[in-house]
This record gives structure tokens, sequence and C-alpha cells, in this order.
């Protein structure tokens, strides 16, 4: 798998939250030669399928979402734009930020910032709300209002880069880039004879209300699901308890949204085949679509794999080749023989 390339692709398309279609259109070519049959649900949901041929056999899920956090029009004023959050947004790095308005076609759109200059200290110690932020266009009133209409989305403009040389870094790696690992674990499984029957959900509105994870968990009733999404990658200024490390390995979760055995399972295999992996500690609301899809249906038994991400929710989050590669190849060993590992627990 060529992470560079695939998430060059994937990050370069702006999907929101709700208006996610042109990357679901895109994750579905790229699912495509590695499963069975691939489609798109009525919720905007990429799923694929690969049947292992076998009499009941159990069915496993893995997740991971395609939404990004954007924004919304909500008005116009002078030519300018007014907007709100689509998910968790921090308004302190917005002025003077790009963005990519989601008009056809697409128009380039910069956050009004007020210069140095004319601020007193007060407002320059001071961050705005989104409410009191506009986007310049570059429009008069009448041609704002007649090419954006209210209501038409917008995300951060960019792509994904290189950052040195063992560093990838980008708008939307939340959670793209473990779309990517996904696909590169599906690689990984080509040849091999599984015994569980695998469904793959590239999830819409995540940022939102995980309302793609939901849906499709519902629907395809699984017995098992791997929920793979990025946590907080270390920084200089974060606390070392709450972050983890580059090139560390994949993070494995341990708490309630965990199914104990597969996590324990997560951990042997990742010490078997020689991986650093790391714990992530979860007491509560994993933050993640493994929180509602756990408790889908009856049920289903729930491990949540997470990649290291600087930056999150910024328009440069930053992630490590090496741990997209490992996280792969954990997730494809967590799936060779679990059907018969699972047939033996009690689900607890």
């Amino acid at each position: 798998m060529d992470y560079e390339q695939t998430l060059n692709h994937l990050c370069g398309l702006s999907g929101p939250s709700g208006f996610e279609g042109s990357v679901a259109r895109a994750a579905l070519e790229m699912l495509r030669p590695l499963v069975d049959r691939a489609s798109i649900d009525r919720m905007g949901n990429v799923v694929g399928v690969r049947l292992c041929g076998r009499e009941n056999a159990p069915k496993l899920l893995w997740d991971a979402h395609l939404d990004e956090i954007g924004f919304l029009i909500t008005g116009h004023q002078d030519g300018f734009l007014r907007f709100d959050e689509l998910g968790g947004v921090d308004p302190r790095m917005l002025p003077d930020r790009e963005l990519t308005i989601l008009t056809d076609p697409p128009m380039l759109g910069v956050v009004a910032c007020m210069p140095p200059h004319v601020q007193s200290k007060e407002d320059m110690d001071k961050a705005l709300a989104i409410t009191d932020l506009f986007i310049d266009v570059g429009l008069s009133q009448e041609e704002a209002q007649r090419r954006i209409p209210v209501g038409t989305p917008a995300t951060f403009r960019g792509s994904c880069v290189p950052l040195g040389d063992r560093l990838l870094c980008g708008k939307s790696m939340d959670d793209r880039s473990c779309f990517a690992v996904l696909l590169g674990a599906l690689e990984l499984l080509k040849d091999v004879q599984l015994d569980v029957d695998l469904y793959v959900l590239g999830s819409v509105q995540e940022e939102t209300d995980s309302t793609g994870a939901i849906t499709a968990t519902y629907n395809l009733v699984p017995d098992l699901c791997v929920a793979v999404d990025v946590t907080h990658g270390d920084t200089p200024d974060a606390k070392q308890e709450d972050t983890f490390h580059l090139e560390g390995g994949p993070v494995v979760g341990v708490g309630p949204n965990c199914t104990p055995w597969m996590a324990k399972r997560m951990f042997r295999l990742a010490e078997e085949l020689g991986i650093s992996s790391q714990t992530e500690v979860m007491a509560g609301n994993t933050g993640t679509n493994g929180w509602p899809m756990q408790i889908s249906r009856e049920g289903v038994a729930t491990a949540i794999l997470s990649l290291p991400l600087r930056y999150m929710h910024t328009p440069l989050e930053v992630c490590a080749k090496s741990d997209l590669e490992t996280t792969a190849q954990l997730l494809a060993a967590f799936t060779r023989g679990l059907g018969e590992e699972a047939s033996a627990q009690c689900w607890s």
C-alpha cells in the first residue's frame, strides 16, 4: 500500500459530515478490487463484503469514518459569508485560514482576519467565536447570495504531503488515514483464507453523531467489530499520559467499550509479530464509532484500534508512515483465524 499516494487522493477531496459524496465514491473505487462486492448504502456509507464461504461464519465489521470537520454557510453580509461549524472546530485557528467552498465548481474563501496593527492588546489576546467571523470570497453581496446560498458546506483547503522523511501531514487525516489502514489490511489478507465474513465500512457523519456507523451496524448485524480511528499523538506541550508516541505503533483501547478478549488478542498478536503497541485506557465514551456500534441490536463484541495523530481537528494533522503500516499489519493478523477463537469465547 502506497499510503502517501492513497492519502493524497482521499484527503484532497472535500467531504464534511453530511456531504461525503465525492470521498465515498473515491473510497468505493479503492475498495472494490479488494472485496467480493462493494456499494454505497442509502445513508452514503461505503460498504464492502468479503465472504469466507463457511456456513454460519461469524461476521466481523471493520470501520473507519470518511467524513471530516467542516462548516456550513449561514448568511451573507456585505459580500462576506457568515458560517457555523460541522463537528468540533477550534475557532482560534480560523482567522486567515483558506477554505474550500463547495459550490459547483468549488470556490476559494479566506476567513477574515484583522491585522495586528489595528488591534488592541485585548483584541489580540481574545479568541473570537465562529459566529463573529466572516469568510471573504471576493464577491459583492448580490453575487455572493446568488452563487453561495445558505446551507452550502465548506472545508479546510489542502491535501496530504510529506513532513520530513517519516511523517505525513494534511487535512482530514482524521479519519481517512484509518480508511487507508483498512485498505492496507485488506491487501495483506488478499491471499489468506479467512474463517469470518468480513465487512468493511467507510462510514459517514461520525464527526456530528456517528449516524452512518449506527445505521450500517444495525443493517449488517455483525458479531464483532473493530472501530479504527485516530487518537492523540505526542507533542512537547501535551501531557505524556494523555498522548501516544508517533512511530510507537498502534494503540489498543482498554475499557468498557472494548471487549476484553479482543483487546488481549490484539496485544498478544502484536507481541508475536514484533510490533510495538500502546495501551489507551478508555474509562467511558471512547469518542469513536465503537461506542454506538457496541450496543447495536443485542450487542456487538467491540475492539478499538487507534492510530496516533498530532493536531487533531486542524488543517494540518500529522501521522507516521510506520504507524499506518503496523496498524494495518495488526488488524490483518487480528482477523486471521478470528472465527475459531471467537467461537470459543463467552463474549465477555
